[in-house]
């Protein structure tokens, strides 16, 4: 073997051995550098006087500060007591920093929280999930049909719809159990991926809240298929079906490419701004799609998509995939996840808790 073979094995093997990536590309990925990682496991501390239930979704916002949305009747009875405030931030360090949220004056607060989001101008957005007949202890058998906003105090700022008022697909008011959202600073316009009980992207003004535009698999019109229970199919197929499933991740380029995540369906859909789809990237094999983050170079290159065990690194234009993430200790692939100014990606993992894998740099390139 050359002694340059030799040292690129060597280096490869240190790499692994360290637990930063494992590097499992679909297609061959020849000469590209990838993002390394590995498991920060001091990460956060949680103020001893409080306990956080499901920790649901995670944010950043612009000094790089990490917003958890946990959810505090998850709790059990003897630590209910004991339960955080439903927001609580923290530093990129893990310090605690401030906690607020829950049911006030003049706003629903979401039943079963599930969504949360730092736009380009500090508001925070948050969302929920909960379903009348879902049948979890604790909760009112309502809808969550509605999206809140506030400033970073926890003032109210707006609310977009009303909770157990949708009337479907087609409703332009009300929201129907939305996974996630997220504000384009280009047009300032918020994209959710809405979500478990309707199964649509739906637009709207982040001021005014005014409703803009929806669109559907592959563009098409989204059509009303509603009930709590998850629906997993029990074979996949490529392309797959004509409507999205749980609509359960939404992210914005820069450039205006939108990436919804269909998680039942195992599939992550591309579209312009405007709805008109591009392309899709199907993974049959395995849960896949559950969430998704942009990385944060200039460029926004890859694309991460929870799946599996890990977080696969996908090219964000061609969709395919080059790597996966996946170092020792790694809570799993995360029911939604977010990165921040650094590089460093942040996992809620629901009844797994919440993780910080460090960005270590990137892998030497291939030859």
């Amino acid at each position: 073997m050359k002694r340059e073979n030799i040292g690129r094995a060597v280096l490869i093997a240190l790499v692994i051995a360290a637990g930063l990536v494992v590097a499992a590309p679909s297609t061959p990925a020849q000469g590209r550098r990838l993002p390394t990682f590995e498991v920060d496991r001091g990460w956060p501390k949680v103020p001893p006087q409080w306990r956080l239930g499901d920790a649901s979704s995670i944010a950043i916002d612009a000094r790089d500060n990490v917003w958890v949305l946990h959810r505090p009747r998850t709790l059990k009875p003897e630590q209910a007591a004991m339960a955080a405030p439903p927001v609580i931030v923290f530093d990129t360090a893990g310090n605690y920093i401030k906690a607020w949220g829950g049911a006030g004056n003049g706003y629903e607060w979401p039943e079963r929280e599930h969504g949360i989001h730092i736009d380009y101008k500090g508001f925070v957005w948050l969302g929920g999930n909960s379903c009348p007949t879902n049948g979890l202890p604790g909760l009112k058998p309502v809808a969550d049909d509605q999206l809140l906003k506030f400033t970073q105090d926890g003032k109210f700022v707006m609310q977009i719809g009303h909770s157990n008022q949708s009337k479907g697909n087609a409703d332009t008011r009300n929201l129907h159990r939305p996974a996630d959202v997220w504000v384009h600073p280009q047009t300032n316009e918020l994209f959710v991926a809405d979500g478990y009980g309707n199964h649509r992207v739906a637009v709207f003004d982040a001021d005014s809240g005014a409703f803009k535009r929806m669109w559907g698999a592959f563009g098409n019109k989204p059509m009303d298929d509603d009930h709590c229970q998850v629906v997993t199919p029990t074979s996949f197929s490529d392309p797959g079906p004509q409507q999205l499933s749980i609509v359960h991740a939404i992210r914005v380029a820069k450039d205006g490419t939108v990436y919804v995540a269909d998680r039942e369906y195992r599939r992550v859909q591309m579209f312009t701004k405007d709805g008109k789809f591009v392309k899709q990237l199907v993974r049959n094999s395995a849960p896949f799609a559950r969430d998704l983050a942009l990385s944060p170079d200039a460029d926004q290159q890859f694309l991460y998509v929870g799946g599996g065990d890990g977080i696969f690194i996908v090219d964000r234009k061609t969709l395919d995939i080059v790597g996966n993430v996946q170092p020792p200790g790694m809570i799993g692939a995360g029911h939604q996840i977010a990165t921040d100014s650094k590089g460093n990606l942040y996992i809620a993992q629901t009844t797994a808790g919440m993780q910080k894998l460090t960005f270590k740099g990137m892998s030497p390139a291939s030859r």
